[in-house]
């Protein structure tokens, strides 16, 4: 997609995201056969219900309707929450994944696998699980010293609420 498509698109869409109290994270468009697919992935701090991708989505849908945005040829419209592999990116998605275990792809010191305690401007306070029964210890990590974060996906973690009743 071209970089002026992009940012019509963006200029387009973006207050109807906002409008839902959502926050517009990507923008995409590819080919799909004949026709081509615009996916647009939304997030907020509380998650992305599935009627709140369906309201927006006809929201979206007539905007483009309207507009010549898209062009006159036949395209799909997908609006979807990001997936859990999704990278870690924006400061907001480090704040939303609080409490979650992490991998640290760091620029000097190699992988790190953390739980996410504590985020503000400068980076993150982690909890680095120990090893062969050692306690965890915690870590301090700068923004700049991270090249890639993603969320790690626990399976047999017991959720805080489960363990509060």
């Amino acid at each position: 997609m071209s970089t002026t498509q992009s940012e019509r698109l963006r200029g387009l869409l973006e207050p109807l995201v906002s409008a839902a109290e959502l926050d517009l994270e990507e923008i995409e468009v590819s080919r799909a056969g004949r026709r081509r697919m615009l996916r647009i992935i939304v997030d907020s701090d509380d998650g992305v219900e599935l009627d709140a991708c369906a309201e927006l989505s006809r929201a979206i849908s007539e905007k483009l309707d309207e507009t010549d945005a898209m062009g006159e040829g036949e395209y799909v419209l997908e609006v979807s929450s990001p997936g859990a592999d999704r990278p870690l990116t924006e400061h907001r998605h480090y704040v939303r994944a609080t409490g979650r275990l992490v991998k640290l792809q760091l620029h000097e010191s190699g992988e790190l696998v953390a739980r996410i305690l504590g985020v503000d401007d400068e980076g993150l306070d982690l909890e680095v699980p120990g090893v062969k029964g050692r306690k965890p210890t915690t870590r301090r990590v700068a923004f700049d010293e991270i090249a890639k974060a993603r969320v790690e996906i626990e399976f047999n973690r017991k959720d805080t609420k489960e363990e509060e009743a």
